[in-house]
């Protein structure tokens, strides 16, 4: 469980320094030039990311049950995954809607991701695993809605061939991800 959390300090810290100090972050890409700061920050990601698999795969062998969520809650999770998915491609594709509702659809992507996972795991390794990215999405949505007030951050309108190409990446994704790499990747098939 110590490699878990620790990852998940390293990697949810590393993402949060933009977040919480932005500035102390800027003075340091400064310093350390662009390319340095990218592979750097690249780095310290990776590992964090590198100790998070190790430490919840490990606490997949022993694995210490809080609840066990019934076979409904992984249909609700299947389908919130979708949305996740959907909210994620918003992120990239251009000139779609939902980025220019939503501002930041990356962190409501990250909530719903987690919240699923919630919802269809019950382990002690989860609730630190998937609470852990729902809390520092809730986080991250909030801020940086507020900096875009503050700053009055105007985004494109959107359209609608925006929006089909955001919903047609976001279900290929997620049905290559659901019915092949969730299993090939974690080892459970997310399909009950």
């Amino acid at each position: 469980m110590s490699l878990l959390i620790a990852g998940l300090v390293i990697f949810l810290g590393t993402h949060s320094i933009a977040l919480f100090a932005p500035a102390a972050r800027e003075k340091l890409r400064n310093k350390l030039g662009l390319s340095l700061w990218k592979v750097l920050y690249s780095l310290v990601s990776v590992a964090g990311l590198v100790l998070i698999v190790m430490g919840y795969g490990q606490s997949r062998m022993d694995p210490h049950w809080l609840w066990y969520p019934p076979v409904a809650l992984r249909h609700i999770a299947i389908l919130l995954t979708l949305i996740a998915f959907i909210l994620l491609a918003a992120a990239y594709v251009p000139g779609n809607r939902l980025k220019a509702k939503i501002g930041h659809p990356m962190y409501v992507a990250v909530k719903t991701w987690a919240f699923a996972h919630l919802l269809a795991n019950g382990t002690v390794a989860d609730v630190l695993l998937f609470g852990g990215f729902m809390v520092w999405a809730i986080a991250g949505f909030a801020i940086s809605r507020r900096r875009d007030r503050i700053a009055g951050v105007q985004r494109p309108a959107g359209s609608m061939k925006g929006d089909m190409l955001t919903v047609v990446a976001g279900v290929i994704s997620w049905a290559v991800f659901a019915m092949v790499l969730h299993t090939m990747l974690i080892g459970v098939s997310p399909m009950p």
